[in-house]
């Protein structure tokens, strides 16, 4: 496999009714740490959405009523496929969004795991007898699935998002309409080229690019479509929301995040420094659960700002193609620009910068969006940077002195994805845990994306579950059978 080549696949085309379409317009995809011009995806609007919705109405009977075992072997398939292709669509995943491609290998392995779980979870969608209120009643409850689905994935782990809502909706007995974001289109083409080498059913998967206005407005206009699934910012959600509301159309979001990590002086403090390192900034900073304040206690405030601006300092920038590289570019123009701004506000009101604080602009780094690995401390609550969701490579350290106070700290915001602990203490970690309002904890460690679980937020971070059981029930209807047998 000759890497360097795989991105020259023509990845040009989207998928309706299980053919590749094209449009006479198209939009470009830039490479993030280049600027490079990668490839050229269509530019498909209402029509095009249209006939996908039609194509996935169409499947919905044949597809809903297949057994799950039979479902299930498409699945299996399509993660079979895509780890044998995993090194290439790794590649292109690198190429397009500019991850790392250690990362990226990763999140195509995870990107398999969601759909190897769903096959399975799929047999599982069980009904209820339930004991009858006379002679010769019998109540059933059945489980069947919801209908034609829209799913809008983002560009920050565009194969991971693709899988996370695909394989539910499928194994769950839904067709699907599938719209991945303008800025890396492609590699969500290329993962359906693997679904679609399975012999899926025509139209039981369908892929539409291009203009997002258009796309979305029509799945959330048209009533065939039933469900929607949304991965992106609290303010599309809230509009997704007011939309949905004309038809009644079910919903799943995962939206804003504003996620704390809190430091107690028992905690292992190098466990913590590499756990916060890992997490806050995998992918440049650029993950929705991603950390963005750092709560030290007083007590190991200083040696805990040390250490972390010690490992940060010692982060490899660059492009996620060249072997060794931790920390790639950031999407584009505009996201550097929030971060910049984000710190120059910080150390305007006092902020002190330990390492970083700066676009990377020289050398290797002139026609990408890099921006350097940050740590900045003396932060304090009335800096933008400590309540704003950063979406990169900065990491914020304030201070704290009780428990009580580091949780009013961290609930005062409308967010509530995840947060993170770290202490010794078992009456610690349960206080903790309840009292943080968020819809996901880890303690001890900041990895939370498990195929098995259910990952989600509360408040103004969204509604709705991805993972285990859960991921599985947001694709399913209930539906009260009352018999009389006389």
């Amino acid at each position: 496999m000759q890497l360097d080549n795989v991105h020259k696949a023509p990845w040009n085309f989207m998928w309706i009714d299980g053919q590749k379409v094209k449009s006479a317009n198209s939009f470009e995809v830039r490479n993030p740490a280049t600027g490079e011009v990668i490839g050229w995806v269509p530019k498909g609007g209402e029509a095009e959405t249209t006939q996908a919705i039609e194509a996935a109405a169409r499947a919905f009977p044949k597809w809903s009523k297949l057994p799950a075992k039979e479902r299930a072997h498409y699945l299996q398939d399509w993660a079979d496929r895509i780890l044998l292709h995993q090194q290439e669509l790794a590649h292109l995943l690198t190429l397009e969004q500019g991850k790392p491609f250690a990362e990226s290998m990763g999140e195509i392995a995870g990107a398999a795991d969601f759909i190897r779980w769903y096959a399975e979870e799929g047999k599982r969608a069980y009904g209820e007898l339930i004991p009858p209120s006379r002679t010769a009643q019998r109540i059933l409850v059945m489980r069947q699935p919801v209908g034609v689905a829209g799913l809008i994935t983002p560009w920050n782990f565009p194969a991971a998002m693709v899988t996370r809502k695909a394989a539910p909706a499928l194994a769950a007995g839904c067709t699907v309409v599938l719209k991945p974001a303008k800025q890396t289109p492609q590699i969500a083409i290329a993962l359906f080229q693997h679904l679609m080498d399975t012999g899926i059913p025509e139209g039981t998967a369908n892929l539409v690019t291009g203009d997002a206005a258009a796309i979305g407005d029509t799945l959330l206009t048209d009533p065939r479509i039933r469900k929607i699934s949304f991965t992106g910012s609290t303010e599309v959600g809230k509009k997704l929301m007011r939309q949905a509301a004309d038809q009644v159309k079910r919903l799943s979001l995962e939206l804003g995040g504003n996620a704390p990590v809190i430091v107690f002086p028992d905690a292992d403090l190098e466990k913590a420094v590499d756990a916060i390192i890992d997490n806050k900034f995998e992918n440049c900073g650029q993950v929705c659960n991603g950390i963005n304040a750092i709560y030290a206690h007083i007590e190991i405030l200083e040696q805990l700002s040390k250490k972390i601006a010690e490992r940060v300092q010692q982060l490899k920038v660059g492009n996620g193609t060249v072997p060794g590289v931790q920390v790639g570019p950031l999407i584009d123009e505009a996201a550097r620009q929030k971060v910049e701004a984000l710190v120059a506000e910080a150390v305007e009101k006092g902020a002190r910068v330990l390492t970083g604080g700066h676009r990377l602009e020289a050398g290797q780094f002139q026609d990408g969006t890099f921006y350097a690995p940050t740590v900045l401390d003396r932060v304090t609550r009335q800096m933008a940077i400590a309540h704003e969701e950063i979406f990169g490579p900065v990491a914020p350290i304030l201070s704290f002195a009780t428990e009580e106070e580091v949780l009013s700290y961290s609930n005062a915001t409308p967010y509530g994805l995840a947060a993170y602990v770290f202490t010794r203490d078992v009456g610690r970690v349960f206080r903790m845990s309840e009292g943080l309002e968020f819809g996901m904890v880890a303690v001890n460690g900041t990895s939370l994306s498990v195929p098995q679980a259910p990952f989600g937020g509360i408040k103004e971070s969204g509604t709705g579950r991805e993972g285990g059981h859960h991921g599985l029930e947001e694709y399913l209807e209930y539906k009260y059978v009352a018999l009389t047998l006389d």
